[in-house]
């Protein structure tokens, strides 16, 4: 199984289309910029999930003087990138 992950998911020319004749199951980018609204017609391979709760729990962090290291334990993963 082959899977690509990206920070910023820059979607230009014919990207959709060699991801989508490529090995990769899938490709896992974030919302930190707008999809071409038709890439899920070009490929399903593509999943975008929010760092909006990883902003906001880093935010608080800042604001109330807590660990922002915090943030980057593994086990909160599931929590902070739904």
């Amino acid at each position: 199984r082959v899977f690509a992950f990206a920070t910023h998911g820059l979607f230009n020319g014919r990207a959709a289309d060699l991801i989508e004749n490529s090995t990769l199951e899938e490709v896992v980018i974030t919302n930190t910029i707008p999809l071409p609204p038709d890439i899920h017609k070009q490929t399903r391979k593509v999943r975008q999930v929010s760092v909006g709760k990883l902003l906001a729990q880093a935010i608080h962090c800042i604001h109330t003087g807590d660990s922002v290291s915090s943030l980057f334990d593994t086990r909160r993963g599931d929590a902070l990138l739904a």
